[in-house]
């Protein structure tokens, strides 16, 4: 499982929007509102209208483009990045992985915590369409600049860390996976809050030691991360949010593999009773 950092058919297809370097000057006639279209975004997607979502982006980034403010373009190519891949839309997510990489180069700002952001954001794109191989050089050129830059309790750190174990982990670079995953549970200790993540981390190194040594053999330590996850779901000073309910229902199938039915039944429980409220 990655961190969703949250991170949600009559679809109308998106003109290609990847062929407009006409429109981008050196200085910005405006600048588009990030704040106020992040907000309308989530207001989308809280209320899963999909269509209305995709528009309000396609809408934004012809707007930035048109006034020539690439930042604000990289940004937003960010947001449909995410969204595209939670909706399955492997042409999509990469045409958007394209332009943010033209964007990177155009603003000669590939060394900043933006462009590592992007890089993490284009790995994940690339795993969830099953490309470990072509994800794990984008993790691991935002590795370095996230190690420098950011702060050792920031939840982004650990969650590269966390979404690159699962790419090595595809690979079967099983070592340096856990190594990962033991890096991303010390980010996540320091974060307020960070307990679903650092469950999620459990359950992830329970697949890697099922993948790498078998169930039978790893079944104790298999057991043990299992016990120790549903003991951080539990921790009552967590929101009780939609989030909350989105890791739980990510969680209880992990929990069903491994034989904990009576684990995933009560968490899937606890997730619908939250919906519903």
């Amino acid at each position: 499982m990655d961190y969703q950092i949250m991170e949600p058919d009559d679809y109308t297809e998106p003109r290609c929007l990847l062929n407009m370097k006409t429109g981008l000057k050196d200085v910005p006639a405006h600048s588009v509102p990030m704040g106020r279209i992040l907000e309308k975004l989530d207001e989308y997607l809280g209320r899963e209208d999909w269509n209305a979502a995709e528009r309000h982006l396609d809408y934004w980034l012809q707007d930035a483009l048109a006034g020539g403010d690439r930042k604000g373009a990289l940004a937003i190519e960010n947001e449909r990045m995410g969204f595209f891949r939670k909706r399955g839309r492997e042409q999509e997510a990469m045409e958007a992985v394209s332009h943010a990489l033209s964007l990177i180069r155009e603003l000669s700002m590939e060394d900043s915590i933006t462009a590592a952001t992007t890089c993490v954001n284009i790995a994940t794109v690339y795993k969830t369409f099953s490309r470990a191989d072509q994800s794990l050089p984008f993790f691991r050129q935002a590795l370095p600049v996230y190690e420098a830059d950011l702060k050792p309790d920031d939840p982004r750190l650990g969650g590269l860390y966390n979404n690159m174990a699962l790419a090595l982990a595809d690979l079967d670079q099983f070592e340096e996976a856990d190594s990962c995953y033991q890096k991303a549970l010390s980010v996540m200790k320091q974060v307020p809050n960070g307990e679903l993540e650092q469950a999620i981390t459990l359950l992830n190194q329970a697949d890697l030691k099922a993948a790498r040594f078998g169930y039978e053999a790893a079944e104790e330590a298999i057991q043990d991360l299992l016990d120790k996850a549903r003991t951080l779901l539990d921790t009552p000073s967590l929101p009780r949010n939609g989030y909350y309910a989105f890791v739980l229902t990510s969680c209880a199938p992990t929990f069903r593999l491994y034989g904990r039915f009576a684990d995933a039944d009560e968490l899937e429980e606890i997730a619908e009773k939250i919906y519903k409220r």
